[in-house]
């Protein structure tokens, strides 16, 4: 069993678009530069927005003083240095979902394990979903009925449970039954491995990839 090597210790900043069912948006202020705003959307790297402009399904209103108003989901909220707000971006049906890279090639995914938010890493690396202990716990997953085995990681070998996910969700796509690893520590980011991607077709235009169900 392999999960993708070095991703534990990468702390990247991608970020995402997609067309797909209503998945949670995390919008966080970093600060404030005149009548612009850094916003840091889905964890990514903070991106400076002007008033009125529109990035990733976040619309920044206003900046008054140590506050700015941003629109998500056609919902207005207020945010200060520090704060973050959680909204949804909306479906559309299409089945599909689109990504976008960051300068090194990564792509992020808000998406859902058993009707529970997790923040995606792809990698195609990865032969599983793959989780890390604290997820798992946050998730509620039973771990004690899993195959216990081991995996090669960027630290060595390390042990894992293989277990049966009921539901894994990213935009308006949702398998059933997706095989994933559970690891004894922490990861950055729960990985979306082969156990979903072998499922979907897969294309890569640039930098953007787009990931449709096949069966």
């Amino acid at each position: 069993m392999m999960i993708g090597n070095g991703l534990y210790l990468t702390v990247l900043a991608v970020f995402l678009a997609f067309s797909g069912a209503a998945l949670a948006l995390d919008v966080g202020l970093a600060g404030i530069m005149g009548s612009k705003a850094m916003l840091m959307i889905n964890g990514g790297e903070p991106r400076v927005i002007a008033v009125g402009q529109s990035v990733d399904g976040v619309r920044l209103i206003s900046v008054a003083g140590d506050q700015v108003i941003v629109e998500i989901d056609g919902k207005k909220r207020p945010l200060r240095v520090g704060q973050h707000a959680v909204g949804t971006v909306s479906a559309d049906g299409s089945g599909k979902v689109i990504l976008t890279a960051d300068s090194r090639g990564h792509f992020m995914a808000m998406g859902m394990i058993n009707g529970t938010s997790v923040k995606f890493l792809v990698d195609t690396g990865a032969t599983m979903v793959s989780l890390g202990a604290s997820d798992a716990r946050r998730l509620g997953i039973d771990t004690s009925k899993g195959q216990r085995g081991m995996s090669s990681t960027a630290n060595g070998m390390a042990p894992v449970t293989k277990v049966k996910l009921d539901t894994v969700r990213v935009g308006d796509v949702t398998l059933n039954n997706v095989d994933a690893l559970i690891g004894q520590t922490d990861m950055p980011h729960a990985l979306l491995g082969m156990s979903f991607l072998n499922r979907m077709e897969m294309q890569r235009d640039g930098g953007t990839m787009t990931l449709k169900k096949q069966y």
